[in-house]
């Protein structure tokens, strides 16, 4: 953000900072965030590079379209392992799941 932008958002009473800053996480806690975030995402481009619907991967994982939604928005519900997971079963190897993680 332009730092004209915040010195007007200052002088109306608004504070301007991180999402981590906002939700009060530990450096720990927005590392783990940002790396579920960044696996997700790897999904998602993943997924519609195969031209696959929520549904048919998430069949192909044994689960339901609406947990696969869930772990392309990376909800609190959803742990790494299971993104991680989802992101085997389309074939994704090792070092494209690090290359996303150092990215």
């Amino acid at each position: 953000m332009k730092t004209h932008t915040i010195s007007k958002l200052a002088e109306k009473g608004w504070q301007v900072g991180s999402p981590a800053d906002f939700l009060e996480l530990t450096p720990e806690e927005a590392a783990y965030v940002e790396c579920k975030v960044a696996l997700a995402q790897l999904l998602v481009k993943k997924r519609k590079a195969l031209h696959l619907t929520q549904a048919e991967l998430a069949k192909r994982m044994g689960s339901s379209q609406s947990r696969l939604a869930k772990i392309e928005k990376a909800e609190s519900s959803v742990t790494i392992d299971l993104v991680l997971r989802s992101l085997f079963s389309l074939g994704v190897q090792s070092r494209e799941i690090a290359k996303a993680l150092n990215g």
